[in-house]
């Protein structure tokens, strides 16, 4: 999908669990996630922990859409 929405000239991250498949269909930019039952957080971790990093995914996130790229880029 990711690949698609960059077809319309629209910047996406595309988070993901398992990189190579993100490489293999395509995506621009690729950003691991942290595990494939939870790709944005973690259940062990205590509310603040997992807030923080979620957040941190998210900042990561937007910082990739910033870069110029002209290849497929893992961040």
């Amino acid at each position: 999908m990711a690949k698609e929405i960059e077809k319309l000239g629209i910047a996406t991250v595309h988070l993901c669990t398992i990189v190579p498949i993100s490489e293999t269909v395509g995506a621009n930019r690729i950003l691991p996630g942290v595990a494939i039952p939870n790709p944005t957080g973690n259940p062990n971790l205590s509310q603040h922990d997992e807030f923080v990093l979620r957040k941190n995914l998210m900042l990561k996130a937007l910082e990739s859409l910033k870069s110029s790229i002209s290849e497929q880029t893992v961040f």
